[in-house]
């Protein structure tokens, strides 16, 4: 049987290697050495289901005295008498999954389909390639050490102000020929990397891995867009430049990216749907064209006659084939936002001239000209004012008027010629 004594600093010196010395103050405290020179302090105890534990409280030397380990181990005996298990609640703790890896089972579900967004549906692979890259460059570097049980509020706070401060801030060589990724950091990465934290949270909830979520009531900070539009001497010089690239001899910018940005800047829609856009879901007959999988869901947009020309001088492929196709290969055209740069450079444009900005500069005509807000978001594709909660296999009159009007003023400030024939007022007809 192991000596039981009240264990002092005489008996700690004294212990041999493979001994164990129990105190005879508190039952189950003890001390022991093992093959090394140092002592450790352990407490032995049975859980309520009658298994025996034994937990380590540290070893000898600062802070562990034999009268501090002798308390630590008498508020752990104090835990196992109000049904506690001490020892497995330590390793539990251990063991627990950390933000790294939390953000690793997150990805591996959301790749796997197995990850439904508010619609019920799948993340799509764009998605999942900017949540994969926000992980990388801002939630790991940061937090992925940290165990998810243990994350704060505080904790969320300061990793915002982290990334909002660039401290995430890195270049790094990708896998692609001079392919750099360039990490910067700022007040807009830092609510949308925010945003996503508070989706792993959620996550985390449902595995059963935290109880509360703390991203919530986390202030970020104001996500900074801009409601810029492009003016009509803007327009003009848009208007231009594409002109003069298209007919340029020695093809100095992809014609199909001319092509795509013309159709963005006359249709309003967004960048990925048009370079997403497949022969087999035009119908220039009923100038419809129905994407089955946009930002949110399906829909059917109407086709302005500018916006059909467009795609009527593109050269018509399979049905499965790309309307705007890449220069090489037969993925989608990722190349459009560097095009676009130079498109905007050649203009003589400011470089905040995006697709998203002719977007926005689309739905800004659109209202100066009295659509309602229905009839915008329809032919923008919002959810709010889907084609296809109203319509199923064709726009109707009144849409493709105001696409008409719409694509016709934006085509004329950018200086392409006005069609010829009568102008029918709708309004006018009806009334």
């Amino acid at each position: 049987m192991p000596e039981r004594k009240r264990i002092g600093l005489r008996d700690i010196r004294a212990l041999q290697r493979g001994q164990t010395i129990y105190d005879a103050s508190v039952t189950g405290f003890g001390a022991r050495r093992q093959r090394s020179e140092a002592v450790s302090y352990i407490v032995v105890y049975r859980t309520a289901e009658g298994r025996q534990r034994m937990q380590t409280i540290g070893r000898h030397g600062s802070p562990w005295t034999p009268d501090e380990a002798r308390e630590e181990a008498r508020r752990i005996l104090g835990e196992v008498a109000q049904g506690r298990d001490p020892a497995a609640d330590r390793r539990n703790k251990r063991e627990a999954p950390t933000i790294s890896d939390l953000t690793d089972i997150y990805m591996a579900d959301a790749e796997n389909g197995r990850l439904l967004t508010r619609r019920g549906i799948a993340k799509k692979p764009s998605t999942i390639a900017t949540d994969r890259s926000r992980i990388d460059a801002h939630i790991k570097p940061l937090l992925g050490s940290m165990k998810v049980a243990a994350v704060s509020r505080n904790d969320v706070k300061k990793f915002m102000a982290a990334v909002a401060e660039g401290k995430t801030h890195r270049r790094v060589r990708l896998d692609k020929p001079r392919a750099i990724s360039n990490v910067r950091g700022g007040k807009g990465s830092a609510s949308r990397t925010v945003g996503l934290l508070g989706a792993l949270f959620t996550y985390a909830q449902e595995k059963g891995w935290r109880d509360d979520n703390p991203v919530r009531g986390v202030t970020r900070y104001a996500d900074g867009k801009r409601n810029r539009r492009l003016s009509a001497a803007e327009y003009k010089s848009l208007g231009d430049a594409l002109h003069g690239l298209s007919v340029a001899e020695h093809g100095a910018i992809w014609p199909d990216a001319i092509a795509c940005v013309r159709f963005l800047a006359l249709t309003g829609w967004r960048r990925g749907e048009a370079l997403n856009l497949r022969w087999r879901a035009v119908d220039l007959e009923t100038r419809t064209a129905t994407l089955h999988d946009t930002k949110t869901g399906a829909s059917i947009r109407p086709l302005s006659h500018r916006a059909c020309d467009v795609l009527q001088a593109m050269v018509r492929g399979e049905p499965g084939a790309l309307v705007f196709r890449p220069a090489r290969g037969n993925t989608i055209m990722s190349g459009l936002p560097k095009y676009m740069k130079k498109i905007v450079a050649v203009a003589g444009l400011p470089p905040d001239v995006t697709a998203h900005v002719l977007r926005h500069s689309f739905a800004s005509v659109a209202a100066d000209g009295g659509a309602s807000e229905l009839t915008i978001a329809a032919l923008l594709g919002h959810r709010a004012g889907s084609v296809t909660s109203r319509y199923t296999h064709h726009a109707d009159a009144v849409l493709l008027a105001a696409a008409d009007k719409v694509a016709d003023k934006i085509a004329e400030a950018m200086g392409e010629p006005v069609p010829t024939g009568e102008i029918i007022n709708l309004d006018e007809v009806r009334g």
